[in-house]
């Protein structure tokens, strides 16, 4: 059946919090998020995340993008698949992107606009998204506890435990002696069967983290995720694997699939995190994450969002098989939280039965935080 839409509805919210977000880059002083519904022309609706932690004016100007500038492309495009729709709307939007160097509002506007698509195609086969992306995918994904402060971590690492979860992750990348100090405190309160990662945001350069590293290496971490900026060289990466014991994880910012495939060919990456609402959605996220594995590498996808794009990344780990995590941020988001029902149990997100993502509707206990919603029709 072709991929044809009627209606375009997207929604910008911001929920202020009491204690705030910190990575090394800065700081988050609200938790935003932008949903966006795509209607079919048989009536079919499904919905998609878009990036839009950052900038912190990102929200609004995201909602904007899609229907000034993005949505008179998906009312033009005739496609029979996502797959195709998503190669389409790239190519048709690139000049867009490049006349105003907003190449990542492009790339995540598209990406919420994929994983509307996905959940349509789910939902019209009637079967949950893991399953029409791979009849075989498991019921079920482990999950790991993400964006602890790394000075107050014990608290948080215990009620991460009594939920049944038994990896974590802490930010560094702040204060050197301060982070290693910290660190070494945290992992020797690791048990056997539990890990323990560290995501240094782009922090340092390429020799700090090969000097923070060789002292962290260790504490017998799982992964150092993003020591240096994305934009390094391959060939610095490669030497910065070669020189610590620790493996590295990354892909948050990384966009395109032949990038994803240079930092493959490379093997300086253990990990690799492509964001569903940051680039590809679950067409270009799948590709990269059934490429990671069939590479012999782990694909544990990023996000750090709402409810919407912490679902489809769960079925999208699940639809790839391997030995990945699905990342929870522990910090408080109702735009994350009031999604929930019983999907977590015993450290894992149940992928469920309901057909696509599972999501009907948005909660009604998160309108309260809205702060534009726009909408557009077919002409």
């Amino acid at each position: 059946m072709k991929l044809r839409f009627n209606k375009i509805k997207v929604s910008a919210f911001r929920v202020p919090i009491e204690k705030y977000v910190a990575t090394s880059f800065g700081v988050m002083r609200d938790r935003p998020a932008v949903f966006v519904q795509l209607e079919a022309d048989d009536g079919v609706k499904g919905w998609g995340e878009i990036f839009a932690n950052w900038p912190a004016a990102g929200a609004e100007h995201r909602a904007r993008l899609l229907i000034e500038d993005i949505a008179d492309v998906v009312f033009d495009i005739d496609a029979q698949t996502p797959s195709e729709f998503w190669e389409q709307l790239d190519s048709r939007t690139r000049i867009r992107a490049g006349q105003c160097g907003e190449w990542g509002p492009f790339n995540q506007v598209i990406a919420g606009l994929d994983t509307a698509l996905n959940d349509i195609a789910a939902r019209r086969e009637n079967v949950p998204l893991a399953q029409w992306l791979n009849k075989d995918a498991p019921k079920s994904v482990p999950v790991y506890a993400s964006g602890i402060p790394v000075y107050t971590a014990k608290d948080t690492i215990n009620e991460a435990r009594a939920s049944g979860i038994k990896a974590f992750k802490v930010k560094v990348g702040f204060d050197r002696s301060k982070d290693l100090a910290a660190l070494e405190k945290i992992s020797t309160d690791i048990g056997q069967d539990e890990r323990l990662f560290a995501d240094a945001n782009q922090g340092w350069s390429p020799e700090e983290a090969v000097s923070f590293m060789q002292t962290a290496d260790r504490f017998g971490l799982g992964w150092i995720e993003e020591p240096v900026t994305a934009d390094t060289s391959l060939s610095q990466w490669q030497a910065l694997a070669s020189q610590i014991k620790t493996p590295i994880a990354a892909g948050e910012n990384i966009f395109g699939e032949d990038s994803f495939a240079e930092a493959l060919a490379s093997k300086a990456f253990k990990y690799v995190q492509p964001d569903v609402a940051k680039w590809g959605g679950v067409t270009g996220c799948y590709r990269v994450a059934r490429s990671t594995v069939a590479s012999g590498f782990t694909y544990c996808p990023h996000f750090l969002g709402g409810g919407i794009g912490l679902a489809a990344s769960a079925h999208i780990l699940a639809a790839t098989g391997g030995d990945g995590l699905l990342e929870l941020d522990v910090n408080p988001n109702p735009l994350r939280d009031t999604f929930l029902t019983n999907e977590i149990q015993d450290g894992a997100w149940t992928i469920g039965t309901k057909p696509g993502l599972g999501i009907d509707e948005l909660p009604d206990a998160i309108m309260q935080f809205k702060t534009l919603t726009l909408e557009k029709s077919r002409p």
